[in-house]
C-alpha cells in the first residue's frame, strides 16, 4: 500500500458533546450536538485516503442550509450475522418477506426486539440473538400458511434460512471516529452500514424501494409508454464532525403502470389495437426484442379461470414472472398435451372453457419452466421499478418531473420527517436513534471562492476577464489562440423543401460572421454546399463531398459542416465515424431547426467548438492567479479518468474507460484515449498505457510546439478519477494509482502525484440563506465551498459547488464531493479548492464555470461517444436493442475489441470530442 499521508495541525478536541443523553446500559448518546471550531484527525489515525488538514479559509465566508438533520445514537453494542438464504438467487424483495416471516411467525421468541435485515447477507440485532452455543441456526420458512386443500408433498415452498453470529459491535469505537480519534477501519464502516439498514428497514417493508430511496404513490405521473413517475424519499445516516448526520432528500423513480398487461405493451410500442401485436410486418423480430427487454422480469397477477372440473387444484394463482414474449401467436404456439399436439387457444378453451378474445397475437412466456400465458390474461402488479436504460424521450420526462426549484427543494426536505416517521419505527427506537421530530434541515459555514482571470487573445479590446457568479461574455473578445478554416464544406441532411439553399447559404454567412468577431480565420468564403439524403450511404457521400472540395480547391477540406434533423442519432454516428475515426477530418454538426433561425450566441458556440478541434485554444487561465498550475519550475499535468458501463440488463456489453489530460502548459488543450474492457470493471486495464501516451505526448508538445528548453517532463501530476464508490477507493490506491507510477517509471520520470475522486452520485444540497448568496436560479453562487462540520471526520473530503447555474435552471444545483486518496504535492485544503474551481473554467465549450473540472467533464464525454468507434454499418451495435452476429461471454467481449476502432492519428493530438 502507498505510503499515508501523516495529520497536519494538531488533534482536534477530545471531549463529548455538551449534555450527554442517556443511552442502553447509561452511555452518553451521541450526536447530540456539533461542538465548535474546525476538527484536525489525531496523529495515530490512519484514514483510507489522506487525513484531513485544517479546513480552508480564502474566500467570502457566508452560511448556507443543507439537507441533513442532526441524529442522537446511544452507544451500545450491535450484534452483527451473516445470513445465508436457499435458494441464494432470490430477488431481495423475496428476502425480506422471508426474514419478516422468520421474526414474526416462525421465531418470535428469539427476534425479541427486531433484527433489522439488508435483504442479502446482513442482520443486525440491538441484542444477542438466542442461536444456541454455537452462535448459529437454521430456520425453515414459507411465504404462506399451508393450504388445507393442498395434496401430499404439494404444499408451500419451503426456504431456508441460516444465521451465524459474525461479531459484535460497540458504538463507543464510532463515537471516537466522530472525534478524530478512531482510525477508519472496517469497524466503523460496518457500524455506520449497521445505522443505515435501520433506518431503512421500515420503509422497506412498506414501500417499493431502490437502495437508499423509497418510493409512494402520493405523488406520480403517467408519462406514457406504459411508465409512470414515483416521488420518493432518499436518506442515508452519514458520519461528520463530532456528530451522526441524516442526509434526506427527494428521490424519483419511473415504474411500470399498473393494470392490464396489454395496456402496457400497447403504450409502450405506441400501437393503437391489440391487433398490431401479431406477429408480422406491423410486428416485427425488432419489435418483439424490445417488448421482450422491456417487461422481462416483470410480476403479473394472471387472471383466475374456472377449471372445467373444481377438484383438479386451487383457482388462485401466484404472480409469474415475464421472461420474455413469444415469437408465435397463441393461435400459432403448439405443445404436447397428453400425446396431443394442441395450441395454447385450444388448451384454454379445455382446461377452462375461456375462448381467447385475441387468438392471433404473441403471448409471454413466465417463470423458471417457461409456461406461456396469453397477454390478456395477465395484469401488472402495482410498484414495480424499471432498472432498465431509459429512451431518451423518457429521461427528459424524468428530469422535468424530478427537478425543483432550491426553495421548493428546501421544502420538500423540512416535510420529508413526516414522511420518513422515524420515531414511529421500532426499530429505529430498539437501536437508540433519535430524530427529533421538530428537527430543522442544519446549518453549515460555507465560503464563497474567487475565481480565476481568464485570458482571451491579444488583439480583444480586452484580453483578460474575471468571471462574475461563474460566468462571462465574448464581446469585443478574440480566441486565445484560432485556428483556421482553409477549406471547408457543409453538407446538409434536412430535405430541401425545409432547408432550402437560400437557408443555407445565410447559415454559411452567419458562422463566418462569428468566426470573424473571434478571430478565426476562414480562408474560403464561399464553401461547397451538397444537400443529401438523411437515409443514404452517409460515409460514401461525405467523402464525395470531400472529394469535391479536393476539386475546387486542390486540397481536401479541414472541417466538414453537417447540418442534421432532429432525432438522428444514427446520422450523428455515421458523421463523427467518418471524421474522428475514418478520416482525421473534424466534423461539426449543427441542428437545422436551431441554426436556421440561430442568433449570434448560437454561432458563438459553435465557434468555441470548431476551434478546439482544430487545434486552437480559446482561453486560458491568467498564470497569476493559478499559479500552482502554471509554475514554470513545475510543469503540471491534469488528467481526468472514467469509466462507463452497461446498462442495467445489458450483460454482453463492455465497459469502456476513458483518461484525458492536457498537453500545453496552461491546462486549456487536451487529448484522450478511450479503451475497452471487461463489462462493468472498475478499474482501468489498460491505466498503465494510457497514462504514459498522454505524458509521452504532453512532453513532445512542450518540446515541438512551445519550444520549451527545460524542464519538458512533468513535476507534478494531478489525478482526478471520476465515477469511484466508497467501497472502491482501496482498489483504486492498489490497483490504479501503481499503474500509473509504472508510467512514469517507463519514461524515466518522477513526478509527485495528488489523486483524488470526483463524486456527483450522491444526495447532499446547499440552499442560500441570504439573497445575496445566491445566483439568478436561487441556487449557491459558483465558488461556494463546504468543508466543517458535515464532512468526514478523518478523510480529506469537500462539497465546492463550482457550477455557474443558468438563470431558467429549474433544479437545484448539486456540488461535487472530491476525496483525497493520495497526495505528495502537500495540498491544502485551500490549495485543492482554488485549484479544482480554476479547472473547471478552461471547459472549451462553455462560457461559464462547469460542475467538475473540464479533464473530468471530457472524459466523461469521451466515454459517451464510444459507439462512435464502432462502424454505423458493421457487425457491433450498441443501440438498445443491438448486438453482434455471434459469440457470448469472453467471446463477446473478444469481438467488441476487435471491432473497435481507436481514433484518426490526426484527431489523437486535437479535442475531437468537444
Amino acid at each position: 500500500m502507498p505510503p499515508r499521508r501523516s495529520g497536519r495541525g494538531r488533534a482536534g478536541p477530545t471531549g463529548g458533546p455538551p449534555g450527554p443523553a442517556a443511552g442502553r446500559g447509561g452511555a452518553p448518546a451521541l450526536g447530540a450536538a456539533a461542538g465548535h471550531g474546525p476538527q484536525v484527525p489525531a496523529q495515530h489515525v490512519q484514514a483510507v485516503g489522506v487525513r484531513r488538514p485544517p479546513p480552508g479559509i480564502s474566500g467570502r465566508r457566508i452560511m448556507v442550509t443543507t439537507n441533513h438533520y442532526a441524529v442522537e445514537m446511544a452507544t451500545g453494542k450491535i450484534h452483527h450475522y451473516d445470513v445465508v438464504i436457499t435458494p441464494d438467487n432470490l430477488p431481495v424483495r423475496v428476502n425480506f418477506l422471508l426474514v419478516t416471516r422468520l421474526q414474526e411467525v416462525v421465531a418470535p421468541a428469539i427476534f425479541t426486539p427486531r433484527a433489522v435485515y439488508d435483504g442479502r447477507k446482513n442482520m443486525f440485532a440491538p441484542q444477542e440473538l438466542d442461536l444456541g452455543p454455537t452462535r448459529s441456526a437454521s430456520f425453515d420458512v414459507t411465504l404462506e400458511d399451508p393450504d388445507p386443500n393442498d395434496k401430499p408433498g404439494k404444499g408451500p415452498k419451503i426456504y431456508k434460512i441460516k444465521l451465524t453470529w459474525v461479531a459484535s459491535i460497540n458504538s463507543e469505537v464510532l463515537a471516537r471516529f466522530l472525534q478524530g480519534q478512531q482510525s477508519n477501519d472496517n469497524t466503523v464502516l460496518t457500524a455506520i452500514t449497521a445505522l443505515n439498514v435501520v433506518i431503512r428497514m421500515q420503509p422497506s417493508l412498506m414501500h417499493p424501494f431502490n437502495a437508499r430511496s423509497f418510493f409512494t404513490n402520493a405523488e406520480t405521473r403517467d408519462i406514457g409508454g406504459g411508465i409512470e413517475l414515483w416521488r420518493g424519499y432518499f436518506q442515508s445516516i452519514r458520519p461528520a464532525i463530532r456528530r451522526m448526520l441524516i442526509n434526506v432528500d427527494i428521490s424519483t423513480a419511473a415504474m411500470y403502470k399498473p393494470g392490464a398487461l396489454m395496456n402496457t405493451c400497447l403504450a409502450f410500442l405506441n400501437y393503437s389495437s391489440p391487433a398490431n401485436l401479431a406477429p408480422g410486418p406491423r410486428f416485427s423480430e425488432r419489435d418483439r426484442l424490445r417488448l421482450s427487454r422491456f417487461i422481462s422480469n416483470l410480476r403479473v397477477d394472471v387472471q383466475a379461470l374456472p377449471p372445467v372440473q373444481p377438484q383438479t387444484g386451487r383457482r388462485n394463482r401466484r404472480p409469474r414472472v415475464i421472461r420474455g414474449v413469444t415469437r408465435a401467436a397463441a393461435s400459432g404456439y403448439s405443445f404436447d398435451r397428453n400425446g396431443q399436439q394442441i395450441t395454447i387457444v385450444q388448451y384454454y378453451l379445455q382446461a377452462y372453457n375461456y375462448t381467447l378474445r385475441h387468438p392471433n397475437i404473441v403471448c409471454v412466456e413466465v417463470g423458471n419452466k417457461g409456461d406461456i400465458i396469453p397477454i390478456e390474461l395477465c395484469n401488472v402488479i402495482p410498484g414495480q421499478m424499471i432498472k432498465k436504460q431509459l429512451s431518451p424521450d423518457v429521461t427528459s420526462k424524468f428530469v422535468e418531473f424530478s427537478t425543483k426549484v432550491p426553495a421548493e427543494r428546501l421544502r420538500s426536505v423540512q416535510q420529508a420527517l413526516g414522511v420518513l416517521a422515524h420515531g414511529q419505527s421500532e426499530y429505529v427506537r430498539q437501536f437508540g436513534l433519535t430524530v427529533r421530530p421538530d428537527a430543522q434541515p442544519l446549518s453549515t459555514p460555507a465560503r464563497v471562492l474567487e475565481p480565476p482571470t481568464l485570458r482571451y487573445g491579444r488583439d480583444s479590446k480586452q484580453p483578460t476577464i474575471q468571471p462574475r457568479s461563474g460566468t462571462w461574455n465574448l464581446v469585443d473578445r478574440k480566441l486565445y489562440s484560432p485556428k483556421s478554416i482553409d477549406r471547408w464544406v457543409v453538407v446538409v441532411y434536412e430535405s430541401p423543401g425545409r432547408f432550402n439553399m437560400q437557408t443555407a447559404q445565410g447559415v454559411v454567412r452567419e458562422f463566418m460572421a462569428t468566426c470573424d468577431k473571434f478571430g478565426i480565420p476562414v480562408r474560403e468564403r464561399d464553401p461547397i454546399i451538397r444537400h443529401e439524403n438523411a437515409q443514404g450511404r452517409i460515409i460514401e457521400q461525405l467523402k464525395a463531398a470531400g472529394q469535391a472540395c479536393n476539386q475546387k480547391n486542390k486540397g481536401f477540406p479541414n472541417l466538414v459542416v453537417a447540418i442534421i434533423p432532429d432525432s438522428t442519432a444514427d446520422l450523428y454516428h455515421a458523421i463523427k465515424h467518418f471524421g474522428d475515426v475514418l478520416t482525421g477530418v473534424p466534423t461539426q454538426c449543427m441542428r437545422a431547426n436551431k441554426c436556421a433561425r440561430a442568433r449570434e450566441q448560437y454561432f458563438a458556440n459553435i465557434c468555441l467548438k470548431v476551434n478546439v478541434k482544430l487545434g486552437g485554444i480559446n482561453s486560458i487561465p491568467e498564470p497569476r492567479s493559478v499559479s500552482f498550475l502554471t509554475d514554470p519550475t513545475n510543469p503540471t499535468v491534469v488528467m481526468g479518468a472514467d469509466v462507463m458501463h452497461p446498462s442495467p440488463g445489458a450483460t454482453d456489453r463492455p465497459s469502456f474507460a476513458s483518461l484525458v489530460a492536457n498537453v500545453d502548459s496552461d491546462t486549456s488543450k487536451y487529448i484522450a484515449d478511450i479503451r475497452v474492457q471487461t463489462g462493468r470493471r472498475e478499474m482501468i486495464n489498460d491505466l498503465e498505457e494510457m497514462s504514459q501516451r498522454m505524458l509521452r505526448m504532453y512532453m513532445d508538445y512542450r518540446r515541438d510546439i512551445e519550444k520549451r528548453a527545460t524542464p519538458t517532463a512533468p513535476k507534478r501530476i494531478i489525478f482526478y478519477r471520476d465515477g469511484v464508490s466508497e467501497g472502491e477507493f482501496q482498489q483504486v490506491i492498489d490497483i490504479e494509482l501503481p499503474r500509473l507510477r509504472k508510467a512514469c517509471q517507463n519514461l524515466k520520470i518522477n513526478p509527485k502525484i495528488t489523486l483524488l475522486i470526483t463524486g456527483k452520485r450522491h444526495h447532499v444540497r446547499f440552499f442560500p440563506q441570504n439573497q445575496r448568496d445566491a445566483d439568478k436560479s436561487g441556487n449557491c453562487q459558483a465558488g461556494t465551498v463546504v468543508d466543517e462540520e458535515i464532512v468526514n471526520p478523518i478523510e480529506f473530503d469537500c462539497h465546492p459547488n463550482l457550477l455557474a447555474a443558468m438563470s431558467t435552471l429549474l433544479g437545484t444545483s448539486r456540488p461535487a464531493h472530491y476525496t483525497v486518496l493520495h497526495d505528495e504535492n502537500n495540498l491544502s485544503s485551500d490549495g485543492l479548492q482554488a485549484l479544482t474551481f480554476a479547472l473547471c473554467h478552461v471547459y472549451a465549450r462553455a462560457t461559464r464555470s462547469v460542475s467538475i473540472p473540464a479533464p473530468v467533464y471530457y472524459a466523461h464525454i469521451v466515454c459517451s461517444r464510444a459507439k462512435i468507434h464502432y462502424d454505423p454499418t458493421g457487425q457491433v451495435n450498441l443501440s438498445e436493442t443491438g448486438t453482434i452476429v455471434s459469440g457470448a461471454g469472453a467471446a463477446t467481449l473478444e469481438q467488441y475489441r476487435e471491432n473497435f476502432r481507436r481514433v484518426h492519428g490526426n484527431q489523437s493530438f486535437l479535442m475531437y470530442f468537444s
